[in-house]
């Protein structure tokens, strides 16, 4: 989770669950994983595979879905109880039928119910989840998670057949086998004895039968691709993104246990470093890191988690070279970008703010949702002394967080100091606009909807 900006795990975390709300975490590496298990199965359904928006819910529990169009949002807890990558690619493929079958149509056609508020709260709350520092928090979506799940995001038993059937074809179209879907669902099939609240949330809000299973092993054995085995590349992605999750979620005495340190493979020393890291045993996390660039000088991620563990132990300027490697090897990765930008701002020092609002900007361009982003960005026009820009940029930071009243408040700033008929100008009135728009419908549906942005230390104006 993982760290800095392209990883970040929320400290809002623990309260989020509490009151029964949940968090949304970034990580560049994990996303990338499951954007590439997913692209082809979009690719066969007729979708944008560039348009995919990943989003990965910190919850120990078995859940996926699909909401707000192609956003697909994932468990940590499915990705670490998976046993292999076409378990992960069965679940997406499923889930993407429910989009090509139309089931998610009905979202639109219950907007004014406060169960669809809490959908739109969870892309709220997926569109404020940038990252920060190290302990920064990016966002915590709160309230009613379990109503929206058990009505909005349950299906009949007519789609989840109908959905079954269209994802093994997409799996059939890239050549890959439905296995790994049967054996999910026969894990999901062992929870109906369970009692209700035992259940995962997606045995809950995916009803299982028996003959959805019996359909898809029938459809299997006369598939071209029922003996297609998970490829090199996916077990590779999926073996690191397991000891990534493991190493960080669950502490150092499970991670040695399944990853001891007589364990010099790459997935062992990765599973070690962040459960070092989150041990505060940092001369440890570093030396597994260290091994790690030695032996693979070219992975932009490891190169990542070293200036994560430096920035960490608050070593700003000394994180800030090994974060332009890793941007460097992964130039098209925008958390990467943000880290470095981060970095430039903490710093403080004037002479660099030109270089972090170019890269900062950047940023926004690639992923005009990244809300911590837009906050570094007013951070540093701030330092340069242009008090309009900066203003503009917190305007597009709150009009992402659903926060509108601060959008307005800013965006009007934002004007006042821009000159009239300017790109700047004209966007603040935009902003402006929008926000008083979304205020209006709010007080109209009487929702008194927030999207629940929490601001962390590391992420304050």
């Amino acid at each position: 989770m993982l760290l800095t900006a392209a990883s970040t795990i929320l400290p809002t975390a623990a309260e989020a669950q509490r009151r029964g709300g949940i968090s949304l975490v970034r990580d560049a590496e994990i996303e990338n994983t499951i954007r590439a298990y997913a692209a082809p199965l979009f690719g066969a359904a007729g979708l944008s595979g560039e348009a995919i928006s990943v989003h990965l819910v910190n919850d120990r529990s078995l859940n996926a879905f699909v909401a707000g169009g192609q956003r697909i949002f994932v468990n940590t807890g499915l990705l670490i109880r998976s046993e292999r990558p076409a378990q992960v690619i069965g679940v997406l493929a499923h889930e993407i039928g429910h989009i090509s079958g139309g089931h998610l149509a009905r979202l639109g056609d219950a907007i004014d119910t406060a169960s669809t508020a809490m959908i739109l709260s969870l892309l709220f709350g997926a569109a404020a989840a940038a990252a920060g520092s190290g302990e920064a928090a990016t966002a915590a979506v709160l309230g009613g998670q379990h109503v929206a799940e058990r009505n909005l995001l349950a299906f009949t038993r007519a789609q989840e057949s109908a959905a079954d059937q269209a994802g093994a074809g997409f799996l059939e179209q890239t050549n890959q086998s439905a296995s790994g879907l049967i054996e999910f669902l026969r894990i999901i099939g062992n929870q109906d004895a369970l009692m209700y609240d035992r259940q995962d949330p997606y045995a809950r809000t995916h009803p299982m039968t028996p003959e959805r299973v019996a359909a898809l092993e029938s459809r299997q054995s006369r598939s071209p691709s029922r003996s297609a085995q998970d490829t090199p590349e996916n077990m590779e992605r999926f073996k690191r993104m397991q000891a990534k999750l493991v190493g960080y979620l669950d502490g150092l005495p499970v991670t040695l246990r399944k990853y001891p340190e007589t364990d010099t493979s790459l997935y062992g020393r990765y599973a070690r470093a962040f459960a070092y890291f989150r041990a505060l045993d940092f001369k440890r996390a570093e030396a597994e890191t260290d091994a790690l660039i030695q032996l693979y000088p070219k992975d932009a991620f490891f190169h990542e988690l070293k200036a994560d563990i430096l920035m960490n132990q608050g070593k700003v300027a000394e994180s800030l070279p090994p974060m332009r490697e890793a941007y460097r090897l992964a130039p098209h990765e925008p958390l990467l970008a943000f880290g470095v930008g981060q970095r430039l701002v903490a710093l403080e020092d004037v002479s660099q703010m030109n270089e972090a609002i170019d890269i900062l900007k950047h940023v926004t361009v690639i992923e005009p949702d990244n809300s911590g982003a837009w906050q570094q960005l007013a951070v540093a026009y701030g330092r340069t002394g242009d008090i309009g820009m900066a203003s503009l940029a917190s305007a597009e930071r709150y009009l992402i967080a659903g926060i509108y009243r601060d959008a307005i408040g800013q965006g009007e700033r934002a004007a006042r100091l821009m000159k009239e008929g300017t790109p700047g100008w004209l966007r603040a009135q935009d902003i402006i606009t929008v926000a008083k728009d979304r205020q209006r419908e709010e007080r109209r549906r009487g929702r008194g909807f927030n999207a629940g942005f929490q601001v962390g230390p590391g992420t304050r104006d």
